[in-house]
């Protein structure tokens, strides 16, 4: 409990705000520590009260937290605050740069996928006692989409929500497949992909317990949180299950 509360204090002490040069990107550039006191750089989306729903946003592979500046512009006219986190494991994308990435290569430290989960987790820390929302959902694209069945099991009492775009098999936590932890999830569940990766994530949503729902489109559709981006010939429909799970959470 000790070390946790230390943690807490790091992450609310060490936040700090950045300049930001991008035109189009209406919020605040934040950073905050991981565990390892590697500084995560994330983007805050606050346009309500800070007890609204709030989204925490994790990226795919390769990317930043640019993947969401489409994104959580519109989820905050839904009524969510959102926060979209670069996690070490990762690059850029949409011209941001993933900041938490290049300073852990900077230090030497590994950013493979599951590097990331002590992002992920004061990601999660920073918004629940620092921001305090009355409700917390977890959004995962691709791997940190996988990792969203971790962190539903971890927190199974904690959540309000899981969207887990084109979640996947790649790896195991705690020498455990992430199907065991899909079983103690708890929260409502949603889960969508491009038309043909079905097949990767069916036996984890089966094993989820809760409330969960899944979207397929019509035609073949895209990998990860990208399936909204505007340039999506289809992504009206992803976006049209997408606020029907949310709007269920409210």
């Amino acid at each position: 409990m000790r070390i946790r509360l230390y943690l807490l204090f790091i992450l609310l002490c060490q936040s700090q705000i950045f300049a930001q040069t991008d035109d189009s990107f209406q919020g605040e550039t934040i950073s905050f520590k991981s565990d390892d006191g590697l500084t995560i750089t994330a983007d805050l989306y606050l346009e309500h009260e800070n007890k609204a729903p709030f989204i925490i946003l994790y990226h795919q592979a390769g990317y930043s937290r640019g993947e969401y500046r489409s994104i959580a512009p519109k989820l905050n006219a839904m009524g969510f605050n959102c926060m979209a986190v670069d996690q070490r494991s990762g690059d850029q994308v949409n011209g941001v740069i993933n900041q938490t990435h290049k300073e852990a290569v900077s230090k030497g430290l590994e950013t493979q996928y599951l590097d990331a989960l002590p992002d992920i987790e004061a990601a999660y820390l920073y918004v629940k006692f620092g921001i305090k929302p009355e409700k917390i959902i977890l959004w995962g694209s691709s791997y940190s989409a996988a990792i969203m069945f971790y962190m539903g099991s971890v927190h199974h009492t904690n959540l309000d929500g899981i969207l887990s775009f084109a979640p996947g098999s790649y790896f195991k936590i705690n020498n455990k497949e992430l199907k065991t932890y899909a079983a103690r999830i708890t929260c409502p569940v949603f889960v969508t992909s491009a038309r043909s990766e079905h097949k990767n994530w069916k036996e984890m949503y089966d094993k989820v317990p809760s409330e969960k729902s899944y979207f397929l489109p019509q035609s073949e559709g895209r990998h990860g949180s990208k399936a909204l981006w505007p340039d999506n010939p289809n992504h009206r429909e992803y976006w049209n299950a997408v606020k029907e799970f949310l709007n269920s959470l409210i």
